[in-house]
């Protein structure tokens, strides 16, 4: 786009200079990041699955043309501290808190290794290229920032996990990567929808389970994405338009200017020149290679080796009044541990405390705060392809 300060738009440009600074070596020494075993408190408060009055509110301002029965609402929203202290809040789907827990303890690994990693001194060109072409101007940044976002992805992902085969979460997680759905992801979602929709714990994808494991987004789910993103795209290049030929601004006054309103739509997108179409730098081939699959290989594995340190204690329920006696039902189809890890990550997903299990008798003890998270929960063991037998 005229008028660019400091060179010219150029997605491959910067790709290359992407990939020259940020290659395997990036994550050479993340084991010595992965720490030792933790107890992490979540609070974990229920959801009804259903899509709430925000939500509904930035679907119908934000997300256009997509319609609410595209849009999978998460089981419960979790709170906690990490491993470094710090306050984090994201949703959880069936496969329970874990799964945002240690993804953010794997974003901190991978961080961690990158922060080892000297600065990179880019030459005035290269410099000049990722101005002109990126919101991120540092390549070790935007690297931190897509470690987060391949973080994001997963825990959103997970809400789907019933429509998947998968029923642990290192299960689900290496059958997200190997069936491509982070490139997907890269590829398919615009710049802002993936943040945006993360925070308010929904997403719009329907999964399609395939005969050798893998899934793949339904058709009706590329197409409005695809649709969205085209939005997007439009949306961006006409406020840029007003600003420069309505008001006569500059580039850079314009974008200066309209900050706010760019930032909800895409700073990255209001730059693209006609006719082109925004590309996911990592996931663009230099050389033949793209740093996207490592990043996600190694973000996964990372993942998948702190699940085994990362041990969640459910939060103290403060006294309210409401009772919470344990309550037995049985599971008649339950039949090895893998049927009790699943149950379990049900229920806890929803907040409620499981006080025993026993495989013989098929019996599960669990104290449910509430009758509408009790019919929520046998509901969701349902969901799983288990039948309950209430006592």
């Amino acid at each position: 786009m005229a008028g660019l300060p400091a060179g010219r738009y150029d997605r491959a440009a910067a790709a290359r200079v992407l990939a020259g600074v940020a290659g395997a070596k990036a994550f050479a020494r993340v084991g010595e990041h992965l720490g030792g075993a933790r107890r992490i408190v979540p609070d974990v408060v229920p959801l009804d699955g259903q899509l709430t009055g925000p939500q509904l509110e930035y679907l119908q301002s934000r997300m256009r043309p997509c319609s609410p029965d595209l849009v999978v609402s998460a089981a419960a929203k979790v709170g906690w501290r990490d491993s470094g202290g710090v306050a984090n809040v994201a949703h959880c789907g069936p496969l329970g808190a874990v799964v945002p827990v240690a993804a953010r303890e794997a974003t901190l690994a991978l961080w961690g290794a990158l922060a080892t990693m000297d600065g990179a001194e880019l030459t005035d060109h290269e410099r000049a290229v990722m101005d002109a072409t990126t919101t991120d101007k540092d390549p070790l940044e935007i690297l931190r920032v897509g470690i987060d976002t391949t973080a994001r992805a997963l825990v959103q992902h997970a809400y789907l996990a019933d429509q998947t085969p998968h029923r642990t979460a290192a299960e689900f997680a290496r059958g997200m990567r190997d069936s491509g759905i982070f490139a997907v992801v890269a590829n398919t979602w615009f710049w802002g929808l993936q943040s945006s929709t993360f925070r308010r714990g929904m997403i719009p994808v329907r999964l399609v389970a395939q005969a050798d494991g893998t899934v793949r987004y339904a058709a009706e789910t590329v197409e409005v994405l695809r649709a969205m993103k085209q939005t997007a795209v439009a949306d961006a290049h006409e406020t840029l338009r007003r600003a420069t030929v309505d008001e006569g601004l500059p580039v850079e006054a314009a974008l200066r200017k309209y900050d706010v309103l760019l930032g909800q739509i895409s700073r990255q997108y209001a730059l693209l020149p006609a006719g082109e179409q925004p590309r996911c730098l990592a996931n663009m081939s230099v050389d033949g290679v793209r740093l996207l699959p490592g990043v996600v290989d190694t973000f996964v594995e990372t993942f998948v080796q702190l699940l085994d340190l990362v041990e969640l204690e459910p939060a103290e329920i403060e006294e309210t009044g409401v009772e919470t006696a344990d309550e037995v039902f049985e599971v008649p189809d339950m039949t090895c541990s893998h049927c009790t890890n699943t149950i379990t990550g049900v229920l806890e997903a929803l907040g409620v405390r499981v006080a025993g299990i026993d495989l013989d008798t098929k019996e599960v003890v669990a104290a449910f705060p509430s009758d509408e998270v009790r019919s929520q929960s046998f509901e969701a063991i349902r969901g799983r392809g288990y039948t309950v037998v209430p006592r």
